[in-house]
Formats: C-alpha cells, sequence, structure tokens
C-alpha cells in the first residue's frame, strides 16, 4: 500500500468517524463508497467486508460511553440484535452472490431511500420506562424480531451498519425515547457488523490492513465530530438534514457511476 493510498485510507475514516461523532449515525453508510471510490478498493465486495470491520469496532467503542451513561435497554437490545444477526447473516450470503456494480447500484438506491427517511421529523417517544417483561414480551417480541431480521437482512447485504435503520426500528417496536435507541441500536450494530465481517472474512474479501487504518481514522474523526456536535447542540436538526443531503447526493452519485461503468 502507498502512502497515498494509506494516507486516503485513514482521512476516509476520518470521514466517518467525523460524521458519526457530529450526527450521531449515518458514517458508516458512506463508508463503501468511499472504499471504493476515494481510496481506490478495486473489489466492491472487499470494500462492504472491509467497511462491515471498521463499522463494528466504530459501533462497539461508542456502546461502550453509552453503557457507562445507562442509556441501553439491554434486553430489548440484545432480542433485536440476535433476530437481526440472523438476517444478517443470510443477508451476507446474499449480497456475494450479487455482482458488484449491481449491488452498488441498490446500495446507492438504499442511500438515497435512507437520506429521504431521514428528512422526515421523529416523532417523540414516551415511554421511557419500558423493559421486556413476561408481562410484556407478546406484545414486544413480534414486533423486535421481526424488525430485527428485516434491518439485519439489509444491513448483512449492503454492508453497513445499520444505524438510521435500527434506530427507527427500536422505536417503533418499543416507542422507548430516542436517545435510548441511539444507545440500543450500537448493540445490534456491532452484532451485524461482526456477523457480516466474518462472513466476507471467511470469504477472504476482507482487506485488514485497510481495516485498520480506516478504523484509526475513525477514531481520530470521531473525536473531533463529538466536540463540534457539543457546541452545535442546538442546531442538531439542521445538522441532520444536511448529512442527509450528503446522503442522498452520494448515494445517487453511486447509481449513476454504476449505470454509466
Amino acid at each position: 500500500m502507498t502512502l497515498l493510498h494509506t494516507l486516503l485510507a485513514i482521512a476516509s475514516g476520518s470521514v466517518v468517524g467525523f460524521t458519526l461523532g457530529l450526527v450521531g449515525g449515518g458514517g458508516s453508510i458512506l463508508a463503501v463508497p468511499l472504499l471504493v471510490y476515494v481510496v481506490g478498493v478495486p473489489s466492491p465486495h472487499v470494500a462492504i467486508g472491509t467497511s462491515a470491520v471498521a463499522v463494528a469496532a466504530s459501533a462497539a467503542a461508542n456502546l461502550f460511553g453509552h453503557a457507562r451513561a445507562r442509556t441501553v435497554k439491554w434486553q430489548c437490545a440484545l432480542v433485536f440484535a440476535l433476530a437481526g444477526v440472523a438476517g444478517a447473516g443470510l443477508g451476507a450470503q446474499l449480497g456475494k452472490m450479487v455482482d458488484g456494480t449491481r449491488l452498488l447500484a441498490a446500495f446507492g438506491v438504499l442511500m438515497v431511500v435512507i437520506g429521504l427517511l431521514m428528512l422526515r421529523p421523529r416523532r417523540g417517544a414516551s415511554d421511557s420506562d419500558v423493559k421486556l417483561t413476561r408481562q410484556s414480551a407478546t406484545r414486544l417480541l413480534p414486533r423486535l424480531i421481526g424488525l430485527g431480521l428485516l434491518v439485519g437482512l439489509l444491513s448483512g447485504f449492503f454492508g453497513i451498519g445499520g444505524g438510521f435503520l435500527i434506530v427507527p426500528g427500536l422505536i417503533v417496536a418499543t416507542a422507548m425515547p430516542l436517545i435510548n435507541a441511539i444507545g440500543s441500536s450500537l448493540v445490534a450494530v456491532t452484532a451485524f457488523g461482526l456477523t457480516t465481517a466474518t462472513s466476507y472474512a471467511w470469504s477472504g474479501l476482507v482487506d485488514w490492513p485497510l481495516a485498520g487504518l480506516f478504523i484509526v481514522g475513525g477514531a481520530l474523526g470521531g473525536l473531533i465530530g463529538i466536540r463540534i456536535a457539543r457546541r452545535l447542540a442546538g442546531h442538531k436538526h439542521a445538522l441532520t438534514r444536511i448529512f442527509a443531503g450528503i446522503v442522498i447526493v452520494v448515494g445517487l452519485y453511486v447509481v449513476a457511476r454504476s449505470l454509466v461503468f
């Protein structure tokens, strides 16, 4: 790996980490396009496998902080994650069977859809005391398992952490507050990322040195993003809209490149 590719890998990881720190998620969806179009990874499948490793590492680090802040609803998060792992394993196998160009095109379409969903205002949740108990299991388990499977399938297929899918999924399933959904989502993001990464690594589709550089860059970018986010806390919705716009534009670019080339 040349010095230029090393610097590009660290810089790309920093962009992902910065975005995660700034708006609380979504950086992982930029990882695959950055690896393919900026770093120059020739195989979309290797880019997906490598990004999955980096996403899992970043999510695990952030989960530690949320766990200390007691924002994780562990019972709900674990059920959602376990259901999602099955979906992610299946999704990863299906993703490897799809032509790389078509996979990128579908990934671009997903980016546009997620970007548009991010522009929709989120409804506030009110059940801050929600817990998975014997009494609530009949109501919560079907939702958690069903949505977990669906989100895990998409996560594994496209090699993304799925944070922006998991957070609304947890809110719809349990009506937990946003802060708890964000913290709890990291359990699933870590699990999904590890499942996808393991599947791709087993097939030799992970560039480990590149993944390491991406993780280093992500850690550096995340520190900067978190500091800026604290200063701009009052403009959180504006930042989310800006990022949604970036996701949509990048998604359209990925689709266009896939169709042309």
